[in-house]
């Protein structure tokens, strides 16, 4: 028996697909051919919701889903059978997320939205060149000393954390379960509250579900302090976004940095671009799945041999 594997193009084609497997080409843009609804196994990065959930009503032999996207909530809208199997790609965005996290609070740090603005406007900033006090009073201008909180404390967290910690700061996790990991504190989101006062960035990974959905409200953004600045890379609907604009724009939050928005893209009337203090990435932490070929291997091959399958998602 030979598994054919529906591969998006978004993915570079291997040479060759492993022993028991064919790899067959898909446009995950448009509706599946009907020569391609006896598949078993369905790659998915990039696919819209409706080919997505069209997927889900024609492929009649399907076993498993492998998601290249570390979050699986665009596969459970689709309403595939129960009994097929869902693989997410955790671990395949690590890295890139890490980094371009890294580069928010950097540029958090050093001001550089201001830069721009006035690069611009033809304006010399002398706001922030020349001579300034170290440290800054009342604004996070350093990972010096810094107090980070990570939201969400995943592999990617995990990730993050040696960078942040390398440059000065000390990091607390907050995740549904307490712990201590290296020398890292993780305290649950029960006692989110009682650290937010001590936070300079708060960085949130959360992925999309009822439960974190608004997570950050106007209650948890009046526990930051005024010069704290908060990132999200999780998911855009963690945040709500009025309450952050109003925060914002009062000055009760000294600053934001969103790769992820409730609506992708950004329409170009949103209010969120004309928020002071406000940067914005359109997605961009996490479009490049690091390993994502091998993680397919290493699951077709347990497939075939009847193994447990890594990265399985419980919906």
């Amino acid at each position: 028996m030979t598994l054919t594997v529906l591969l998006p193009t978004t993915v570079p084609m291997p040479d060759a697909a492993p022993d028991g497997t064919r790899y067959v080409p898909y446009d995950p843009y448009t509706p599946l051919p009907e020569e391609h609804l006896d598949a078993e196994v369905l790659g998915v990065w990039g696919n819209p919701d409706e080919q997505l959930a069209d997927a889900a009503r024609r492929l009649r032999k399907l076993r498993l889903v492998q998601l290249f996207s570390a979050g699986s909530d665009n596969a459970a809208r689709a309403g595939f059978d129960s009994g097929v199997v869902i693989a997410s790609g955790r671990g395949l965005h690590d890295r890139p997320v890490a980094e371009h996290t890294l580069a928010l609070v950097l540029a958090a740090a050093r001001r550089l939205h201001r830069a721009f603005a006035a690069q611009r406007d033809h304006e010399w900033a002398t706001d922030i060149g020349g001579l300034q006090p170290e440290p800054s009073p009342g604004v996070f201008s350093t990972l010096r000393g810094a107090r980070i909180t990570l939201w969400g404390f995943g592999s990617i967290a995990r990730t993050l954390e040696p960078h942040l910690t390398a440059l000065g700061a000390t990091v607390t996790g907050v995740a549904r379960t307490p712990r201590q990991e290296g020398h890292v504190t993780v305290i649950d989101e029960a006692h989110l509250l009682d650290e937010l006062p001590q936070t300079d960035v708060l960085i949130m990974i959360l992925p999309s579900t009822p439960a974190t959905r608004g997570a950050l409200d106007a209650e948890t953004l009046a526990a930051l302090p005024a010069h704290a600045w908060a990132v999200n890379v999780g998911r855009g609907d963690a945040v709500d976004e009025p309450a952050l604009m109003d925060a914002l724009r009062s000055g009760r939050l000294a600053g934001a940095a969103l790769d992820v928005t409730s609506t992708e893209p950004l329409p170009a009337d949103s209010p969120l671009w004309d928020t002071p203090n406000l940067i914005i990435t359109p997605h961009a932490a996490g479009g490049r799945p690091l390993g994502g070929l091998d993680l397919l291997a290493e699951n077709l091959d347990a497939l075939l041999a009847g193994r447990p399958l890594r990265n399985v998602v419980e919906l």
